[in-house]
C-alpha cells in the first residue's frame, strides 16, 4: 500500500476522533487497533500522533474551545465540528511542521467535506480566535 498523504491521514485522524465521540468511555488503544483492522489502513505516525495526542490533551483543547465558541457550549457544537476543531487546535499547539494557517484551511476543508456548510463560518471564527491566542503567546 501507498503511503499517505498528509491530506488522507488528517481525514483519517479526524474520522477515529468522530468515533471516538460516539465510544469515549472506551479504550482509545482498542478504538485505534479495531479502526486500523477495519479500515485497512496501514501504520501511520501522523494518525497515532494526533490521535492519541488529542486524547491526552483534551481538558486543554476543551478549554481553547469553551474560550473562543462565542457563547456556545461545547455540547451545542456537533460531534463532527468539534472533532475537527480538536484536531486542528491539537496541530496549532503540538506539531511544528504544521503552519497554524495551513491547519485551520485544513479544518475548512473538513467542514466542507462531512459537515454542514453553516458551520463553516463558525469554525473558521473559533480556530481564528485560537489561532491568534497562540500566536499571542508565542508557540506558533
Amino acid at each position: 500500500m501507498a503511503a499517505m498523504t498528509r491530506k488522507e491521514a488528517r481525514e483519517e485522524a479526524f474520522r477515529l476522533l468522530f468515533e471516538t465521540e460516539f465510544r469515549a468511555e472506551e479504550d482509545p488503544n482498542e478504538i485505534f487497533a479495531l479502526s486500523e483492522e477495519n479500515r485497512e489502513v496501514s501504520e501511520d505516525a501522523y494518525i497515532r500522533t494526533v490521535y492519541f495526542g488529542v486524547r491526552e490533551h483534551l481538558e486543554e483543547i476543551d478549554e481553547l474551545i469553551v474560550r473562543h465558541s462565542n457563547g456556545w457550549k461545547p455540547g451545542r457544537i456537533s460531534p463532527i465540528s468539534r472533532s475537527i476543531i480538536r484536531l486542528s487546535i491539537y496541530e496549532m499547539l503540538y506539531l511544528d511542521d504544521v503552519p497554524a494557517a495551513v491547519s485551520l484551511n485544513e479544518a475548512i476543508e473538513l467542514v466542507k467535506r462531512f459537515e454542514d456548510l453553516k458551520m463553516r463560518r463558525f469554525v473558521n471564527g473559533l480556530l481564528n480566535g485560537v489561532k491568534e491566542e497562540i500566536e499571542a503567546a508565542g508557540k506558533a
